[in-house]
């Protein structure tokens, strides 16, 4: 039986292997960024194939994710932080965060060539919304939108993401679970070489005096090598990867193996050029302020490594974490010229570490939720196979 495919319907980590140790603290209602009080999040997908006059396929797959930090991002800011593991990709309005420390956008995540349309949108959505009956503005604005390359299973000339997706993503923005694999912006995504995209968990975690903070993440992943992919530090992809180069080699006459070994090798070949890249965002409702959320967004790189990712040269890895805590007013008329105090809640750093050690398994489990959700794509003329679920589970057998 070829080690890619699978019958198995797809399902989310911890449905796939109950038995999956994944941080000492529970998740939230959700097990989703959404868990955190205030929290929205959309995700449309972009389909449409079809053949050019010399009748080589191109195919759309692409998408949009929309995240609200809170209801009334535009005018009450968060407190966030930003960390580059690699800075091989982009998030626009980044400069302004790491200066002030304040978000006051959605975070939009998309494919690399819709980051224009994506920006244009958010000006457009405010402009309808915050403009003065002249349709005059005077507010300030630095929209944050982050992207990874979906140029394999993507026609990416065809700028398919409009800033009228962005307006809708943000109009029907929920608090619902966030919808897993081929959604949103991770679309047309790779993860490890098997198909990937948008995944996400959530942890609650004690305070003292009966309190509990959640911590989230939201990734879209497009990274790495398959033998690199690994589960629990158990090396699945380099196992998978090894199984289907035995069959291929044993078996030469099935059509089927070699099909799907020849898809490993293209993948491969095209990723020896140049790897993909993961956007990971935090988000919590702890109160933390702008140097611990940079901290914080440290700790999803142990997350990343854990599933196998080492930021390659041309990786873009860059990482977002926010707090709902405190609400920062923005857009106010104010003198300026007058220091005005204004009090903020925050953790003791002497007690930050479960939010630490919750962060990275967050960011974990949304990557293996990524891939674990993901289905089969073909664009462009190539398939990518989705991880085949019940080989995950007879090979992790022996390791739980």
């Amino acid at each position: 039986m070829s080690t890619i495919t699978t019958t198995t319907p797809r399902q989310r980590v911890r449905e796939l292997l109950p038995n999956l140790y994944l941080g000492r603290y529970s998740p939230g209602e959700k097990n989703s960024i959404t868990d955190v009080p205030g929290v929205a999040v959309s995700t449309q997908s972009i389909h449409e194939s079809s053949k050019y006059p010399d009748a080589e396929p191109r195919s759309i797959n692409t998408g949009l994710t929309t995240i609200l930090p809170r209801k009334e991002w535009f005018g009450k800011a968060c407190f966030a932080g930003i960390f580059r593991f690699n800075g091989s990709g982009e998030m626009t309005g980044s400069h302004w965060i790491e200066e002030t420390g304040l978000l006051h956008s959605p975070i939009l995540i998309t494919g690399s060539l819709g980051v224009g349309s994506a920006y244009n949108g958010i000006y457009e959505y405010a402009i309808r919304e915050f403009a003065d009956k002249n349709g005059k503005i005077d507010f300030f604005l630095t929209p944050v939108v982050a992207e990874t390359f979906d140029g394999y299973l993507h026609d990416v000339t065809k700028f398919a993401v409009t800033p009228e997706h962005v307006i809708k993503g943000i109009d029907e923005a929920s608090s619902d679970a966030v919808k897993e694999g081929n959604t949103g912006g991770g679309t047309g995504m790779l993860c490890h070489w098997f198909k990937g995209g948008t995944g996400s968990s959530s942890r609650v975690v004690s305070a003292e005096n009966g309190k509990k903070y959640a911590m989230a993440a939201l990734v879209q992943c497009n990274y790495g090598n398959m033998f690199d992919f690994r589960i629990a530090g158990a090396p699945i992809g380099r196992l998978i990867y090894e199984e289907q180069m035995r069959l291929a080699k044993e078996n030469p006459d099935d059509a089927e193996i070699m099909a799907q070994s020849q898809r490993l090798y293209e993948v491969a070949q095209a990723n020896e050029k140049k790897d993909g890249s993961i956007i990971i965002i935090l988000a919590t409702d702890a109160p933390l302020h702008p140097t611990q959320l940079q901290r914080l967004a440290k700790r999803a790189t142990v997350g990343l490594s854990r599933v196998g990712g080492w930021g390659k040269n041309q990786s873009g890895d860059i990482f977002l974490a926010f707090s709902t805590a405190n609400e920062l007013s923005v857009q106010t008329d104010i003198d300026p010229n007058t220091p005005r105090r204004f009090s903020v809640d925050m953790i003791d750093d002497l007690s930050i570490n479960p939010l630490f050690e919750a962060a990275a398994d967050v960011v974990e489990e949304s990557i293996l939720n990524a891939v674990c959700m993901a289905e089969t794509m073909v664009g462009n003329g190539v398939q990518i196979d989705a991880l085949n679920l019940e080989k995950v589970k007879e090979l992790m057998a022996k390791y739980l």
